[in-house]
């Protein structure tokens, strides 16, 4: 059975809520994302200022207040999204799907949880809606390409992280050598944990070396350092100028709500039914 045979019929009133919601390229559309990106900041300021002491104790009734509206908001903005695509499970389990889920559940969870032993609990479950602000993610088309760039790079990003990492250890391990425990280098962990720091230019101070070789070798590894972390940066910049003349359109799949596809595209390449 193919994937297309498993989409849900859709209506009219809700492929027109699809192109809404999951869509900008109408007017409805833009006024929808723009007003559910000032939702979400808005409600990302009030989880913040509830956790600032002094504000809490004057406004915490407001700010209980607006923090029910805008979980049942978003409540309610989840449940349309389920219902005007073709496979919600497919979007429930999508990653914007689970962060939209994790926007509402912690305020439903403090019901069940009520209670003076559970208040450290409760504590935690509220800075779960910080994942709120990652919802503004779906809605910068240039993330798309950013990510795209970041998948398209992932496996020069993986080899350089991998010479870094051998070159940390080598580092480390000549490092221990040379100063040895008397300057602080104890073991060789601890000295790979000093070529980090000193390789990264973070240099935190706790650990450094004493003799005059090893004063040496350490500027050389600062030196190396500054060069290797302009290698990640120019791997994705180049890529992001391969992908730089790659257009998609706006259009999101009514089955699966998958987006970034080709101008001309007649079939979701994520899950093949027709857009």
């Amino acid at each position: 059975m193919s994937s297309a045979e498993n989409n849900r019929p859709l209506s009219a009133w809700q492929i027109k809520m699809h192109e809404v919601i999951f869509e900008a390229d109408t007017a409805p559309g833009k006024l929808f994302d723009v007003l559910l990106i000032l939702s979400i900041l808005a409600s990302v300021v009030v989880v913040m200022l509830d956790s600032v002491t002094w504000f809490n104790e004057r406004y915490g009734t407001l700010l209980y207040t607006l923090e029910w509206a805008f979980t049942i908001l978003f409540t309610v903005e989840y449940g349309l999204r389920l219902s005007c695509v073709g496979r919600p499970l497919r979007y429930a389990t999508s990653f914007f799907g689970v962060v939209d889920l994790l926007a509402v559940i912690p305020t439903y969870l403090s019901l069940v949880l009520a209670g003076s032993q559970y208040m450290l609990v409760i504590r935690i479950l509220r800075i779960l809606r910080i994942f709120r602000v990652l919802k503004l993610v779906n809605y910068l088309r240039e993330a798309a390409t950013l990510a795209r760039a970041l998948r398209d790079s992932r496996r020069k990003i993986t080899v350089f992280i991998f010479g870094v990492f051998t070159l940390v250890v080598i580092f480390g391990s000549l490092m221990y050598v040379i100063e040895g425990k008397a300057s602080g280098f104890t073991s060789i962990p601890r000295s790979i944990y000093w070529a980090v720091v000193t390789m990264t230019t973070v240099g935190y101070g706790d650990i450094s070396p004493q003799t005059n070789l090893g004063q040496l070798f350490s500027a050389m590894v600062m030196i190396l350092g500054y060069s290797i972390i302009a290698v990640p940066t120019g791997i994705i910049t180049a890529q992001l100028v391969r992908d730089r003349n790659v257009k998609v359109s706006t259009q999101a799949c009514s089955s699966c709500s998958g987006e970034g596809h080709d101008p001309d595209a007649k079939h979701c390449k994520h899950c093949g039914a027709a857009l």
